[in-house]
């Protein structure tokens, strides 16, 4: 597909593949079915033929031979392999089948430096890991597929014990913390303006991100029993954040319906496999706890495989020993409808369709069972926290925009000083308009909608004088909004100063004379038997009354400050679009979440 038709797709499949199996599959989708997805990866497959074909075409007049690697057994004399593997066993099988004290790579690295001290005069830390790992895959695979049984005990498509909890930290916006086994994550949800989105420049040109995940383990090493130096990062921990967000993206309510951008961080707390989908699981608790409007909940499993020349072994939700020794991490994620994103690597040359199929259908089993204690933990989206920024949306024509920033944006930059609202304009005339202050946030939309307020001839008004001049007065009738009251208009009689009729801060009641096409507003505070119709008229000169209105040209729109916003609703008299009920602080109901 192209790069434009990709934006559309509903599933993004990328398959490598061998002569006969598949070797990789990386996915995100839009809630797409088990069944389709399986069908896409065997079209992928037939499909790679041809460029399989074509390598070797060009194997046959390019190739070389492979180099022959000797094997283990090879470097060892036969008595001392077997008196090592037999210790080895030993040990592994002890601390394999520990219930209270879980397998980590840190207990494996320890096993292989007592050996090493042990056999240092005969045997160097390379040959003892090869012969570690060797006994180990042998124990694993004969417990599976021999005894059919796997090293905690459980069932082969059995999850491990679940727990779950949310709104655990107070001052977030939104927070969860998932458990499953002795893998514990725990996610942070933050909503701030549209306008902190991240801009991202790469290939395509330039491109939004309004939906953040980060991942952190290897600053976590304590999640793993170790301590070590602390740093940047890491190309896993990247991945794991990248898969994490794939799993979501389809989710995630459009900017119309909760215009707010949305980073969520999950620390691993412990390790002991499959951390990024039970990240994919707090990071749904976590957006839902926020007041997230989610399309569907989200979450994740990971299958393992055992396999000899006579059975394979499809096992649900590995522990890490069954993902250092076993031959397939089959990673995906998805709601009740449907798969979101799936990321497989193997072991072995590649999977048969009959492993995958298998693996889609207990991940769909075990996917539902999840996704049923974590209703059960949050049944719906939760409301907006006190902390989180609140949102308006307001509407103005396109060439209105620069009359709300003003001349080098003095009237924006003002309502922002006076207001502390934080305001977001885009090129088609939205306004969004956020703030914790909810006072601040009114404030700013009065201003907004009082640059932009039109007024009728005959219209009877009471304002505030904000400034005297030679020529009459100046009365605001809404916030931004002023009209001239010109000094033959104050009094029946004649009026020396402006200032002996009125003063600064004194509310007036006026009416409406006369309105430019340039949006000026003439005014009176005559009525009845006083009215003077021949001096109603637009006062000559009284150009110079009127603030004079600026020329904007093609200066480009900035965003102002911080604010987000909400999906609008009816055309409202004043020429907004508006949906008041935007600014609620309570976004349960049913609005995402379980209660669909």
């Amino acid at each position: 597909p192209t790069v434009e038709e990709m934006e559309h797709l509903d599933m993004d499949l990328l398959v490598a593949s061998g002569k006969e199996k598949v070797v990789m599959i990386e996915t995100g989708a839009k809630e797409v079915p088990e069944e389709l997805i399986f069908e896409g990866i065997k079209e992928a497959h037939k499909s790679a033929q041809q460029i399989i074909t074509l390598i070797e075409e060009f194997t046959k007049e390019a190739g070389k031979e492979k180099k022959v690697v000797s094997e283990l057994e090879e470097k060892i004399e036969e008595a001392l392999l077997a008196e090592v593997s037999k210790i080895v066993k030993e040990k592994i099988e002890a601390a394999l089948f520990d219930n209270e004290h879980p397998w980590h790579e840190a207990t494996g690295d320890m096993i292989k430096r007592d050996l090493t001290t042990q056999y240092k005069e005969n045997l160097t830390p390379q040959i003892i890991s090869g012969i570690f790992d060797k006994v180990a895959k042998e124990i694993l695979h004969e417990t599976v597929l021999e005894k059919q049984k796997r090293v905690d005990g459980r069932g082969m498509e059995e999850i491990r014990p679940l727990s779950m909890e949310v709104g655990l930290l107070p001052r977030t916006h939104g927070s969860a913390v998932f458990q499953r086994g002795d893998t514990q994550v725990l996610s942070v949800t933050t909503l701030g303006a549209p306008s902190l989105e991240q801009t991202l420049d790469g290939m395509e040109g330039e491109r939004k991100r309004r939906f953040m995940h980060h991942y952190n383990m290897s600053i976590n090493p304590f999640s793993v029993g170790e301590a070590k130096r602390l740093g940047a990062p890491n190309r896993r921990d990247i991945g794991h954040g990248a898969l994490v967000e794939k799993a979501l993206n389809a989710i995630i309510p459009t900017v119309e319906n909760f215009p707010y951008a949305i980073r969520v961080v999950s620390e691993v707390l412990a390790a002991n496999a499959s951390t990024s989908q039970a990240a994919v699981c707090s990071t749904t608790l976590a957006l839902l706890n926020a007041g997230v409007p989610l399309v569907n909940p989200v979450a994740g499993i990971a299958m393992g495989l055992f396999s000899n020349d006579k059975k394979t072994q499809v096992v649900t939700d590995m522990r890490a020993v069954e993902d250092f020794y076993g031959e397939m991490d089959f990673k995906v994620a998805g709601t009740k409808v449907g798969v979101t994103a799936i990321q497989m690597d193997t072991k072995l040359e590649g999977l048969t369709f009959e492993v995958i199929e298998e693996a889609l259908r207990q991940g769909k089993i075990a996917r539902v069972e999840i996704l049923s204690q974590m209703e059960k933990a949050i049944p719906a989206v939760g409301p907006l926290s006190p902390h989180a920024p609140r949102v308006e949306i307001l509407h103005i024509k396109p060439e209105e925009i620069g009359m709300l920033i003003g001349p080098g944006g003095k009237n924006i930059n003002g309502i922002i000083a006076k207001t502390g609202a934080g305001i977001d304009i885009e090129d088609d005339g939205t306004v969004m308009v956020s703030g914790t202050d909810s006072d601040g946030v009114d404030r700013a939309i009065e201003a907004i909608q009082g640059m932009f307020k039109t007024f009728t001839v005959g219209e009877e008004l009471t304002g505030k004088v904000v400034r005297l001049a030679p020529f009459g007065a100046f009365v605001e009738l809404s916030p931004g909004k002023d009209g001239l009251v010109h000094i033959s208009q104050m009094a029946p009689g004649h009026v020396e100063k402006p200032e002996d009729v009125v003063s600064e801060g004194q509310e007036v009641k006026v009416r409406v004379t006369d309105v430019t096409p340039e949006g000026k507003i003439g005014l009176s505070m005559l009525f009845g038997a006083d009215i003077k119709p021949e001096s109603e008229n637009r006062p000559s000169g009284g150009g110079a009354g009127f603030r004079p209105r600026p020329s904007f040209g093609d200066r480009p729109r900035r965003p102002f400050g911080a604010g987000g916003g909400r999906s609008s609703g009816g055309r409202s008299p004043s020429g907004f679009n508006r949906d008041r009920s935007g600014g609620s602080r309570d976004r349960g109901g049913n609005r995402g979440g379980f209660n669909r």
